[in-house]
Order: structure tokens, then C-alpha cells, then sequence
């Protein structure tokens, strides 16, 4: 697959009490947006935090765009990315992702 493509994933997270889980949601958040500029191929990043406080949405998502499938598999093991995750460690529970390629608009 050539061209842009859409990276989404969203993470349910540990937290016992509603600040445990206030720290964990700040946590992911602060971590992945530490990626921005660091990561070649990766053209946009957004992270956002649920407020929506239903008992079935994911605590935190994470939308980026890299420049071709290429550069999202680079994505996957580069280092920077490696040391998020790692630092994370077992504060998520679950993990839900979509990859699609982005349909280039003309104007």
C-alpha cells in the first residue's frame, strides 16, 4: 500500500480510584505527544483523552498519519516508540487499533 495512511488506537487503562486513572490517561497522553518531531514519516499526531465518562468508551486515543505504510512500520519498532511503550509498561488493558489509507483530496 503506497500513500498516506491513517494510524488509530485506543487504550483502556488501569486505575483503581478516579485519580489513579486521571494520572494514567495524563501519562499516555504526555508520552505520545513526546513523539511529535521525533519519528521520520509521521505527519501528524493527535492524542486525545475521554470525557464522555461511559462505562464502555476507551480511556485515551491516538490519531496520527504517517507518509506510506513504510514509515508506520518503522513506527513500530523504532526506538522512541519502543521506550514509550516501555515505559507504559502494563498500564493498559486493552488496545484497539485501525490502519487505513488516506484518500488525497484535489482542491
Amino acid at each position: 500500500m503506497s500513500g498516506p495512511i491513517k494510524h488509530i488506537v485506543m487504550w483502556r487503562l488501569r486505575g483503581e480510584t478516579p485519580a489513579e486513572q486521571a494520572a494514567a490517561r495524563t501519562k499516555v497522553k504526555t508520552l505520545f505527544e513526546g513523539l511529535r518531531g521525533r519519528i521520520d514519516g509521521l505527519t501528524c499526531m493527535e492524542v486525545g483523552v475521554d470525557v464522555s465518562d461511559v462505562d464502555y468508551a476507551c480511556d485515551v486515543v491516538l490519531v496520527s498519519e504517517f507518509t506510506d505504510s513504510a514509515a508506520l512500520k518503522a513506527y513500530a519498532t523504532h526506538p522512541e516508540h519502543l521506550r514509550v511503550r516501555e515505559e507504559l509498561g502494563d498500564l493498559r488493558i486493552g488496545r484497539f487499533q485501525v490502519d487505513y489509507p488516506i484518500k488525497e483530496t484535489g482542491a
